[in-house]
């Protein structure tokens, strides 16, 4: 499940908590698309916002309505303690792995952060996927700290935030990175606008906040990908360069939200308050948009 499109839809929510009729429904859609894998209360899942029971009710779901697709399963919280516990639920309710960001209150120094992925690696019966995610958890991960946690039993990926533009640095990034791994450890890519630069790098999944919901058009760039179709992947990517540009603008998660919301797969407002989707204005803007794109 570490290879190929792994599609990262939201969580909606209303006043009440998950809204577990539109979260089926996007879990379902997944499916019959027939992703690779779904990655269930991601950052675009909202997991931080969410409660133990919520988030455990959340992956239930998730692994009940996936049919054969594989299901990962976010576990991030600021406590070992915390982790441990979210890793526990995920694992009753039949995640097929987990994903593990280093979240925290205080800042984290690199020992600590190894010792987070160590403590968790011991206690898992299912792969563990690391989340390199510098923006939300304020912990830039060295190469170096990256081969120690790839090394410990049960590190299956490293899902990775971005790669540089130009193709030939984005090769030598994950060149770099790929000789401090274990060969069985895939590297993934996140940040949809760097998707097709860093699969034709030589990134094996492509880790999706746009596959979560279109999931068709995020298959179509990765397929290319993996035929070796390099041209291909770059004008697919290039053809949702505007929606990459609301992403920079707003947050891929309030975009999407937004985009969920305006074509009926979710009841407004889907995000967790106090986080909100776009106005009307910007609404509009992104209705033209999924409208030209075939969306």
């Amino acid at each position: 499940m570490f290879s190929g499109l792994s599609a990262f839809p939201l969580t909606p929510m209303n006043a009440k908590g998950p809204d577990e009729a539109a979260f089926v429904c996007l879990i379902e859609r997944l499916a019959e698309a027939k992703v690779d894998s779904i990655g269930a209360l991601g950052s675009t899942g909202s997991y931080a916002y969410l409660n133990r029971a919520e988030r455990a009710r959340v992956a239930r779901l998730a692994v009940q309505h996936a049919g054969q697709v594989p299901v990962m399963v976010g576990i991030g919280a600021t406590s070992t303690r915390e982790v441990l516990r979210l890793a526990e639920d995920a694992q009753l309710a039949g995640a097929s792995a987990l994903l593990l960001a280093p979240v925290s209150y205080q800042p984290l120094t690199s020992e600590e952060v190894y010792e987070l992925y160590c403590s968790v690696s011991h206690e898992l019966s299912v792969p563990l996927c690391v989340y390199d995610n510098p923006r939300t958890t304020h912990f830039e991960f060295s190469d170096e700290l990256h081969g120690r946690i790839a090394r410990l039993p049960g590190v299956a990926s490293i899902k990775i935030p971005g790669v540089p533009a130009e193709p030939e640095a984005a090769r030598e990034r994950v060149a770099r990175l790929r000789k401090l791994i274990p060969s069985h450890v895939s590297i993934g890519i996140s940040g949809d606008p760097w998707a097709a630069t860093g699969l034709n790098a030589g990134c094996e999944i492509w880790y999706s906040v746009l596959g979560g919901l279109f999931p068709q058009a995020a298959l179509a760039l990765i397929r290319a990908a993996q035929r070796g179709d390099a041209a291909l992947a770059e004008q697919l990517s290039r053809q949702l360069a505007p929606l990459w540009a609301m992403y920079n603008q707003h947050g891929s998660a309030r975009v999407m939200a937004a985009a969920a919301e305006l074509l009926g797969y979710v009841n407004a407002p889907c995000l967790p308050a106090p986080l909100q989707a776009l106005n009307n204005t910007e609404r509009t803007t992104l209705a033209s948009l999924l409208t030209k794109l075939a969306l």
